[in-house]
């Protein structure tokens, strides 16, 4: 069911096999698998595009609540001493952890980070309690709190002709490559006049070691590039783009206390 859901959520196979770490060969026979033991069609799909049929959008108004239920009776077997906080990079979650810590000194708090493909799907799988998102994010099934906000910027590599600029526009980006999912960078589709160039690579280090090597640019929050510094890699904010949104979520539903707990730190510090 957490196949189908990310297939649908995307509706292409391979961004949902990228998402769920698995060859997607492997994801299309799960969900050939599915529909034989519901005995119908749940994707049209040709070499151009992907789509629900309509027995597809019924299971998705439900598949979603099931992998809500599926999560919390896990958390409930398996996890009532354990808390998992997952955030992306370059955000600090440590003060808002340790105050959850401090009220119950026997439960665990762990924290999980994630990345822009699997920051919702770790909420909604089990392995994290709450999480906090940088947006867009899909947002079906989840609470959504708003926490901070922060500029973004274009990481380049040192030698670049626009390196040395504080701001850039996103018009001057359009001819760089862009090596991330364009989904994330919406405005820069509106300008672009090169295709997208995604690498294989979900962690920001591997990602800045392309951008230094020249092969194209990221746009990343303020805190992310920061985080990461390095001498061959420089970045400009983007002066003509909104701010990158940080939230706080967690699924809806009955919820576990210590979620509520959590959110009342976090917001209200």
């Amino acid at each position: 069911m957490r196949y189908f859901v990310a297939v649908a959520r995307h509706l292409h196979f391979g961004r949902a096999a990228a998402e769920l770490h698995i060859a997607q060969p492997v994801l299309s026979r799960q969900i050939r698998a599915l529909e034989t033991d519901l005995r119908t069609q749940l994707f049209r799909r040709d070499r151009r595009s992907t789509e629900l049929t309509p027995a597809g959008q019924r299971l998705l108004a439900d598949a979603v609540a099931l992998l809500a239920d599926a999560a919390r009776v896990r958390r409930r077997v398996t996890g009532a001493d354990r808390f998992v906080v997952a955030f992306m990079p370059g955000l600090i979650v440590t003060d808002a952890v340790r105050a959850l810590r401090d009220r119950h000194p026997d439960l665990v708090v762990d924290v999980l980070r994630t990345t822009w493909s699997d920051q919702v799907t770790v909420l909604h799988d089990g392995r994290a309690d709450v999480s906090y998102l940088r947006l867009p994010a899909e947002q079906h099934g989840l609470t959504v709190r708003p926490v901070l906000h922060e500029p973004r910027v274009v990481a380049l590599p040192a030698g670049h002709r626009l390196a040395g600029k504080d701001t850039v526009r996103i018009a001057d980006l359009g001819g760089e490559p862009l090596l991330q999912d364009p989904d994330a960078v919406p405005e820069w589709r509106a300008v672009a006049t090169v295709p997208a160039v995604p690498v294989p690579a979900l962690a920001v280090e591997e990602k800045l070691e392309h951008v230094a090597a020249g092969r194209g640019i990221v746009v990343l929050p303020l805190s992310t590039v920061t985080f990461y510094t390095r001498p061959d890699v420089v970045h400009a904010r983007i002066d003509d783009i909104a701010d990158n949104q940080v939230c706080l979520a967690w699924l809806t539903g009955p919820r576990n206390p210590l979620v509520t707990e959590f959110a009342s730190l976090a917001l209200h510090p």
